[in-house]
């Protein structure tokens, strides 16, 4: 088999463009967080400055708008209290007119003065309610700026490649000055690197199907290397294949299974990919004369 980190992560961008910084190389020790390349950021930093802007211009509006509601409720109040006091000069004149006091056609006016003041109670109200209406929507297009400012900050964010977990640069399949693109629905984006955290490693092995079903989670073994010749790493098995691996050419060749040993204590020297062999204890006989 070969030696595989417990922990990897293959770096993609979610992000097209350009790479105008590669800061890593091959075989770096990476930490958690730190920035493995940067995209060329011109265009979504732009795009940032003009949704910022746009959020900026929306949130006015809207503190305009409530402004404008805040006048349309006065305007409701002043016109209630005109059609108060018609009502009231209402009352009075009609009072007046049925004992014959004043003119019929003062009292005409005034009742012409209260319809005018019911009217304009009605008009006051009405722009009170488009000035809410209007306060609504710019409140809507305000927040559908903020949220297509959050868009376009993430995707400034995103231009800086960060390593999501500590361990070494494994494998760098790019280089300063490529394009990277995105996955899409069918078609894989672009693979930048490989991170490999080799504080736990495992050495996956073909194991075959005459003796599988020996196999069970914890049994002790031993993995040796050529690339460290005289070392024996000790380890367990952690994990059993439960089906066989497929096969190239013709379907009578003999079956093997996926067999996944975790060392105890690994070499700092130990790289993915090295081949290694092991030797798995499926039983154990103490003490027998042989």
């Amino acid at each position: 088999g070969e030696i595989v980190a417990t922990r990897y992560a293959d770096i993609g961008s979610d992000v097209m463009g350009k790479i105008v910084r590669l800061p890593v190389a091959e075989g770096d020790r990476v930490r958690a967080g730190q920035v493995l390349a940067q995209i060329d950021p011109v265009q979504a930093r732009s795009d940032a400055a003009s949704a910022a802007a746009l959020v900026e211009a929306l949130d006015a509006d809207e503190r305009a708008a409530a402004d404008q509601v805040r006048a349309a409720g006065h305007d409701v109040e002043a016109a209630e209290a005109r059609a108060r006091d018609a009502d009231q000069l209402l009352a009075r004149g009609r009072e007046l007119n049925a004992r014959a006091i004043v003119p019929v056609s003062e009292f005409e006016t005034a009742r012409a003065a209260h319809a005018a003041a019911v009217a304009q109670v009605a008009s006051a109200r009405a722009a009170a309610d488009r000035a809410s209406q209007a306060l609504v929507a710019a409140g809507r297009r305000a927040a559908q700026a903020r949220a297509q400012k959050i868009r376009a900050d993430d995707v400034l964010r995103k231009t800086s490649v960060l390593s999501p977990i500590a361990g070494i640069v494994s494998r760098l399949r790019v280089r300063e000055g490529e394009m990277v693109v995105f996955g899409l629905q069918n078609q894989p984006g672009s693979t930048l690197m490989t991170v490999s955290d080799l504080s736990e490693v495992n050495a996956e092995v073909k194991v075959a199907e005459a003796d599988v079903l020996r196999l069970r989670i914890g049994q002790p073994a031993e993995v040796t290397l050529e690339a460290i010749p005289g070392k024996r790493f000790v380890g367990r098995v952690i994990e059993v294949g439960a089906s066989a691996l497929p096969v190239s050419g013709t379907s009578a060749a003999a079956r093997e299974f996926r067999v996944v040993v975790r060392l105890q204590a690994p070499d700092p020297r130990l790289r993915p990919g090295l081949t290694c062999d092991s030797d798995i204890v499926t039983s154990e006989r103490p003490n027998v004369l042989t």
